[in-house]
This record gives structure tokens, C-alpha cells and sequence, in this order.
């Protein structure tokens, strides 16, 4: 097996198709789909299933591109370390809740990198996948939040992928509202206050939905809720329904948009234990590219900063 091997299977399990990878790599299928084989016979396991729809990666496979990612990242970071040539291109992806601040954070490290060649993928996705890509290498990175809520089901998810949390930060809860809302003005706001409006919140698809959610107060039983698949969908319902949703202190004003704002939230005996521990999660023992240590430098210079509110 060569590390060419390798790069070839890696690219044809990210774009989930033989003809794709072909094209990316500038080489004939027949060459990819022979390497593919030559190394499926080498190790005695069948790494994709092949469908009139694309490829798939087998149970088997998926363990085995876990170990061969980790390894080739490691090669590329070598050649990034030792290579002369500036033009070498830079790969670098991340998984994460739906954060402005990682998003700017995101943004700045691909301005540091500008003067090279990159490519780069941000992935605002569920929990559940947030985890999921980390563990299986998709993505170098995760962020997400832990609280007293989901502490004991994302840590026995984190041990299951052999995933380890750095946290970032412990920040209390916040409303997030627009500045329309006839709450907007409050200096503070209780679950009281709050009841007749809509609770929105990003949907899981899962049973453990309750578990995962990435809004605090999840077992509370709210007399309004929409769930939302992405961050548009949410800022159009906080606007036209009056909404609101339940998160950290830390956001970037600019990128979440001047029309909406952060007010405290006031705890009381039925919500209890509203802090936030917001964290990065990697592969165990991993050491970071020189992309991810930048990325996790970015994050922690705004959250250095005093938030936007």
C-alpha cells in the first residue's frame, strides 16, 4: 500500500463517488477503481460498496479510512513542515454547533492563509455528526457545549469515538432575540416572562434529541417550540414570530446581524444550572495541524475579547 494509494481512497471517501474523485485526482477511473483494488485485496476487507448511485464505505472500510486519514494528515503535515515550496496546499475542515464566533474564528485563519493554496470546510451540522465527523476523521475538529444536562451522554459518546473535550470557556445563558421583540428592552429575562413566545431551537433527528439539543433547558417543557435545520431559517422565525432561543453569551455581532441581540438569563428554582462549558473536541492523542492550531488561536482571541451585545 503507498501513500498514493492511500490519497486515492481518502479523496474517493470524501466525495462519495469514483467518477468524482477521478476527476478531482486528473486520472482515468479505471486507474483509481485498480488502486482500490489492489489495496482492498492487500488487506482482506472491502472498503466501499459500489452502487448506480455512488460508493458507500463499508463498516470495515470506515475503520480502516479512520487509521489511513490520521496517518496521511500526519505525511501532509511533514511535507507543510520541511517542503520549501510555499504553494503546497493546505487542508483543513471543522464541525461545529452553530456558532458566530467559530465561524469569524473560521474566517480569520482563512485570511492568515490567503497567500496559499487551501482547501477548506466549515460544516455547521447537528451534535450527533459534530461528533461523529471528529471520530472518524472527516474533520480535524468539533465544537460544541457541554452542561450538567448532556455532560453524562456526550462524554460516553466522546469515549465511544475516542474523542477528547478541551474546553474553551464556561459562559452563563443568554436570550436571543430580535431587537423588534417587546422583550428586546429587558435588562434581564425568566422563563416566566418568556412563556407565550415561541422557543426555537436546531433540530437533532434523534431519539436522544433531548440530550443533544444545543440550546440549554432542553427538559423544560416550553408551552410554544419550532425546531429549525439552519441558522437563516432561525433568524427569519426570532423576526416574524417573535421567538427567541436560548444560548451562550458569546456571539459576534456582525456576523449574526445588527437586527438582533443577547439579554441575560435570569435563573430561577424550576431552571437551575444555566452555564454553558462551550469546548473543542479532537481525536485522542492528536496533535493538531499547523491550520487547527491557528483555527483554536482565532477562538481564543474572541473569546478574549469583550462579546458583541
Amino acid at each position: 500500500m503507498t501513500l498514493q494509494q492511500i490519497h486515492y481512497i481518502l479523496t474517493i471517501a470524501d466525495s462519495r463517488s469514483m467518477n468524482k474523485a477521478a476527476e478531482k485526482l486528473y486520472i482515468a477511473q479505471p486507474t483509481l477503481t485498480s488502486a482500490v483494488r489492489e489495496v482492498e485485496q492487500e488487506i482482506g476487507i472491502s472498503i466501499f460498496l459500489r452502487t448506480h448511485r455512488g460508493v458507500t464505505v463499508t463498516n470495515e472500510g470506515a475503520e480502516f479510512l479512520a487509521t489511513v486519514r490520521s496517518l496521511y494528515q500526519q505525511y501532509e503535515e511533514i511535507c507543510l513542515k520541511y517542503s520549501d515550496d510555499s504553494n503546497i496546499r493546505r487542508k483543513f475542515s471543522v464541525s461545529m454547533q452553530h456558532y458566530s464566533f467559530a465561524v469569524k474564528a473560521f474566517i480569520e485563519m482563512a485570511k492568515y492563509y490567503n497567500a496559499n493554496e487551501f482547501d477548506m470546510i466549515l460544516r455547521e451540522t447537528r451534535t450527533l455528526s459534530v461528533i461523529k465527523d471528529v471520530g472518524s476523521l472527516r474533520s480535524e475538529i468539533g465544537i460544541l457545549y457541554m452542561s450538567d444536562q448532556n455532560r453524562k451522554l456526550i462524554s460516553r459518546l466522546l469515549r465511544e469515538q475516542e474523542l477528547d473535550f478541551h474546553t474553551l470557556i464556561r459562559c452563563p445563558a443568554c436570550v436571543y432575540l430580535a431587537k423588534s421583540h417587546p422583550l428586546a428592552g429587558e435588562r434581564e429575562l425568566s422563563i416566566t416572562q418568556l412563556e407565550e413566545y415561541p422557543c426555537l431551537s436546531f433540530e437533532q433527528g434523534s431519539d436522544a434529541e433531548f440530550y443533544l439539543s444545543e440550546e440549554l433547558l432542553s427538559e423544560h417543557i416550553f408551552h410554544k417550540t419550532i425546531k429549525v435545520s439552519d441558522r437563516a431559517t432561525m433568524m427569519n422565525l426570532l423576526e416574524g414570530m417573535n421567538g427567541y432561543t436560548l444560548c451562550s453569551s458569546i456571539y459576534n455581532e456582525h456576523l449574526s446581524s445588527d437586527r438582533f441581540c443577547v439579554i441575560p438569563f435570569r435563573e430561577n428554582a424550576d431552571t437551575p444550572d444555566t452555564i454553558m462549558e462551550i469546548g473543542y473536541i479532537t481525536k485522542k492523542n492528536a496533535v493538531l495541524s499547523n491550520m487547527g492550531r491557528r483555527y483554536i488561536e482565532e477562538i481564543q482571541n474572541n473569546l478574549q475579547m469583550k462579546p458583541e451585545a
